[in-house]
């Protein structure tokens, strides 16, 4: 589980292409202070596991589920991405409840500067936007988000000068691709209250 909030900046130095998945090596520092092998990294919003290690990079498999469902595959040597260690007991949930299990992916359709932040509107599919509330939450490449506006196929969300410049929104550009995550606790809620629409239905 994570929080997305964002530890760092990674950068890939190696994409090996291996079929039906590959192998992605990431150069960082912060998370991979700590890190063995076996534990999670999030990497741009998706859960990946610590395959291999050096002193300066970390190698995990990314299989064809993953490649399919997110952004991971067009990943290229060089691209910067978000990166954040999974989440333990006693660290603050700054952001709000994130699995790491990318939903689909959006595209960024507008920027909007500001003197102090950044309007951006984001597409999702159609089926995703029933998850999505003004003011909730959303989980856009691996980042805690606040929804400004939430519409029919689009929504938007505010970027302070901090996600600005300590993540890949601050230069993901119109036409980008995002991993997008909804809140989990609001695809629960859903299935608890089909569940008994169902069984009040029957009864």
């Amino acid at each position: 589980m994570f929080t997305g909030i964002v530890e760092e900046l990674g950068t890939v130095t190696a994409v090996e292409d291996q079929g039906d998945a590959i192998r992605l090596t990431i150069a960082s520092e912060v998370t991979l202070s700590d890190a063995g092998l076996g534990d999670s990294i999030a990497v741009n919003g998706c859960c990946l596991t610590v395959a291999e290690r050096s002193d300066t990079t970390w190698t995990a498999d990314v299989m064809a589920e993953t490649l399919a469902k997110t952004s991971i595959g067009g990943l290229a040597v060089g691209d910067r991405v978000n990166l954040e260690r999974a989440v333990t007991a006693e660290k603050r949930l700054g952001g709000h409840v994130v699995q790491g299990h990318v939903d689909a992916v959006g595209e960024v359709v507008a920027r909007t500067p500001s003197e102090h932040w950044e309007i951006v509107e984001i597409k999702l599919p159609d089926d995703l936007g029933r998850y999505l509330v003004d003011k909730g939450s959303i989980t856009v490449d691996g980042t805690s988000l606040t929804v400004v506006e939430a519409r029919d196929d689009t929504f938007t969300v505010s970027l302070i000068p901090e996600t600005l410049a300590r993540t890949t929104l601050g230069f993901r550009g119109v036409g980008d691709r995002v991993n997008l995550e909804v809140d989990v606790i609001a695809k629960h809620v859903e299935k608890l209250v089909r569940a008994y629409t169902s069984a009040s239905k029957e009864n």
